[in-house]
């Protein structure tokens, strides 16, 4: 696993920023008007749920290292996700 620090955290941002754009987009085209509402609905209910209350985007850690064993804690409203080691 890389770590990207300074601007190469942007970059990698804005890299994955348009790549999951260009899926959105592409899922939304390949499917006709009717359902392309349901799809919509459902994109923006996942947003929704992994929203931080009271904001449009998601929260972000950057600009970490971490160097050996590893424990890192997000919580979101009554939602909790843990992660433990290296990521491997």
């Amino acid at each position: 696993m890389s770590t990207a620090d300074g601007g190469g955290a942007e970059q990698v941002r804005s890299h994955q920023r348009a790549l999951w754009q260009a899926r959105f987009e592409g899922l939304l085209e390949s499917v006709d008007a009717p359902e392309r509402d349901s799809v919509v609905a459902a994109l923006r209910a996942l947003v929704a749920e992994h929203s931080p209350s009271g904001q449009s985007g998601g929260g972000e850690v950057s600009d970490n290292s971490f160097n050996g064993p590893t424990i890192m804690q997000v919580g979101n409203g009554n939602r909790q996700d843990n992660r433990f080691g290296n990521g491997a």
